[in-house]
């Protein structure tokens, strides 16, 4: 028998390109052969801990080679990886130890003191720090290695990692992904995304979300590309790397892309390796496909979640502005379907429930069967949580999450809508419309802009940008200016942190007895560490 898993993906790359370059992250470069033994040899130091077939090893650290060696040494001897929010607080970090029961503990000297909490709750028999001046730090241990190779028979079905959810509402939830889903998205991205041997991806969003490594650094390394691994973004940098490494392939959410558009060095740098621009997050607003689209570059958008592994649906650069707003086509490998609340399949352009299938499913929540079956619909069909409808032509929009839907005078009001709307203004640069309750109306919408630092967007100019596009009862009633948005990992506005910051604190102005919403006030909060 052979590991049919992601374990041995890069044995067979050593195999077959043993020179070629395979990861660079700063200074540091790596060939598919290097790569290899650096997995070898972690998969030994984890070998020789006990480290076996089921065991979960965290990882709480940035973006470096060993994150990714650490990956697919677990995956070669049957361990599940469980990579670790960076930006969780010490309560959450043990949540995540003990939810997940790690046996191993691998991090980053940064994160000892809030990791040790964790630590201790969970019983972490094995705790090894990527760096450090004394005792028993990950390089060390890999240099004492043999090196010889430990791998087990692994199965597609079996467990590959356990991915915490963003936890955008209550505790993370573990994902368990199988070698199978795993697999197969980095099919879907090949295929669809035509990713192959020639490419060169730049990575600068976290690896602890599936998005960059599912749909990033997974299928570069199933086709034998070149990784050029960020420990973080800058816009400056990035374009820097674009040019100097002949960047073919970049991924990231619409910020990203409105960062790089405006920096200094936008005009100057040679963009003309690139092939490949991914999107996800949320709608590219149409002044961001300007600003490329004069640079003779278009977007392909996508949609997807931990628990999809995460691609569920991709639009092909072509449809960008025919199908603009739509999140596009199923992948290939992968079925959409829309339902109502019985679970029934509603007729094309209807809103409903998304409901997702394919082998790149997720297989359950870590220790949650109850919320597993809640998840799923006979047939193996996965209910997304989120809202929105197949066009006659078969592209998926998005309405919104079902949480998010705002009903005001038994009208329902999907923000996302809004939200793409409000994008579209010249210096907008980040905006989530929430529901807030209101004595009348049971809900009525305000907007929370951030705003391209010297600018500024007054109630009317919103007001005015949105009438005539959308009923008027969608209108936000409020808009508030705010600094910097909370965030979850993967960039997700957390929408529940804004609702807690603003309910109940003011009210809504409006003339009695109307909904018609113009009496909007715009308020900016100070920046943080000002007066």
């Amino acid at each position: 028998m052979f590991n049919h898993g992601i374990g041995a993906w890069t044995s067979k790359r050593r195999l077959k390109q043993p020179d070629k370059l395979a990861l660079v992250f700063g200074e540091r470069t790596f060939t598919y052969r290097q790569f290899a033994d650096a997995v070898d040899q972690i998969a030994e130091v984890l070998h020789v801990r006990d480290i076996s077939r089921g065991d979960r090893v965290a990882y709480l650290g940035e973006n470096s080679p060993e994150f990714l060696f650490t990956l697919f040494a677990c995956t070669q001897i049957g361990a599940v990886f469980v990579p670790v929010n960076t930006r969780l607080a010490p309560p959450e970090i043990t949540h995540v130890l003990t939810d997940s029961s790690a046996r191993a503990l691998i991090h980053d000297e940064e994160f000892a003191e809030r990791a040790a909490p964790g630590i201790e709750a969970a019983g972490v028999a094995h705790v090894i720090p990527t760096a450090g001046e004394t005792g028993e730090t990950l390089p060390k241990l890999m240099t004492l290695s043999r090196g010889g190779r430990v791998a087990e028979t692994m199965a597609l079905e079996e467990p590959a990692a356990i991915i915490y959810t963003s936890g955008t509402t209550g505790r993370p939830k573990g994902a368990v992904l199988s070698h199978e889903n795993l697999t197969y998205v980095s099919f879907n991205a090949v295929i669809d995304y035509g990713f192959s041997d020639a490419d060169t991806g730049l990575l600068i969003s976290p690896l602890f979300h599936v998005a960059a490594l599912g749909m990033g650094a997974l299928p570069l390394v199933l086709v034998g590309g070149t990784i050029v691994l960020e420990k973080g973004f800058d816009a400056g940098r990035a374009l820097d790397l674009i040019g100097r490494h002949g960047i073919t392939s970049l991924s990231g959410v619409p910020t990203t892309y409105q960062l790089l558009a405006d920096h200094e060095k936008w005009s100057e740098t040679d963009l003309s390796t690139l092939r490949r621009l991914t999107c996800g997050g949320s709608a590219v607003p149409t002044r961001i496909l300007d600003a490329y689209e004069e640079r003779g570059l278009a977007f392909s958008q996508g949609y997807g979640m931990t628990e999809t592994s995460p691609g569920a649906s991709y639009l092909p650069p072509q449809w960008t502005r025919e199908k603009q707003g739509s999140v596009g086509l199923p992948h290939t490998f992968t079925n959409i379907r829309i339902t109502n609340e019985d679970g029934q399949v509603v007729p094309r352009g209807t809103i409903g429930e998304i409901e997702i299938q394919g082998p790149n499913v997720f297989a359950g929540y870590h220790g949650l069967p109850d919320k597993t079956a809640e998840s799923f619909r006979p047939g193996g069909w996965f209910r997304s949580g989120d809202m929105g409808y197949l066009d006659d032509d078969g592209f998926l929009f998005i309405a919104d999450r079902l949480k998010d839907m705002i009903i005001s005078g038994g009208e329902n009001i999907y923000p996302a809508e809004i939200e793409n709307l409000i994008a579209d203004i010249d210096g907008v640069t980040g905006v989530a419309v929430i529901g807030v309750p209101d004595e009348r109306w049971g809900e009525v919408p305000w907007a929370i802009v951030s705003l391209r630092e010297g600018d500024a967007l007054s109630s009317e100019e919103l007001v005015t940008h949105l009438d005539g596009r959308i009923a008027r009862y969608k209108i936000p009633r409020t808009t508030r200016v705010i600094d910097e948005f909370p965030r979850t990992a993967s960039g997700k506005i957390r929408k529940a942190d804004l609702r807690a910051r603003f309910t109940g604190s003011v009210r809504p102005t409006r003339e009695a007895g109307t909904q018609e919403p113009w009496k909007t006030e715009t308020i900016r909060t100070p920046k943080r560490g000002r007066g």
